[in-house]
């Protein structure tokens, strides 16, 4: 599946504990939208990456797929829409280790969530495309 065309601002940012390591906080917030254009802000308490390129998406809507949570993503996607914003919270540590695991509460991850925000015009037309199911 191509990825989405339309226009969308993405930014995944999770909080800096003064116990982590920057370096492996940066890892797991960038293991969230692979390899695709980014821009990082690290600041003194918090990991921000922000992405214009449609193919940031490609990593989430890849793992919902394998994972098999595209209802549930679309269900927390669907409750975190306000406006032209989407939200969902992955779990940091899982991240870490290249996985993509739905959080439903901050509670959820121990250190916090990692934090993603879909911005787009079309935001109910990007959640379609994140958790369509495609037979085949």
């Amino acid at each position: 599946m191509a990825e989405p065309d339309f226009q969308l601002r993405v930014t995944v940012e999770a909080s800096l504990r003064p116990s982590e390591d920057p370096a492996k906080l940066r890892k797991a917030v960038e293991n969230v939208l692979g390899d695709c254009r980014h821009e990082v802000s690290l600041g003194p308490r918090a990991v921000r990456l922000t992405s214009d390129d449609n193919a940031s998406l490609r990593m989430i809507h890849d793992q919902l797929r394998d994972r098999h949570v595209r209802a549930a993503a679309r269900k927390l996607l669907l409750r975190g829409r306000e406006g032209r914003r989407a939200t969902l919270m992955f779990n940091r540590q899982a991240a870490f280790a290249g996985v993509l695991a739905l959080c439903g509460s901050e509670s959820e991850s121990p250190l916090g969530p990692i934090n993603l925000t879909i911005e787009s015009d079309k935001v109910e037309a990007v959640i379609d495309w994140l958790t369509a199911y495609i037979e085949g």
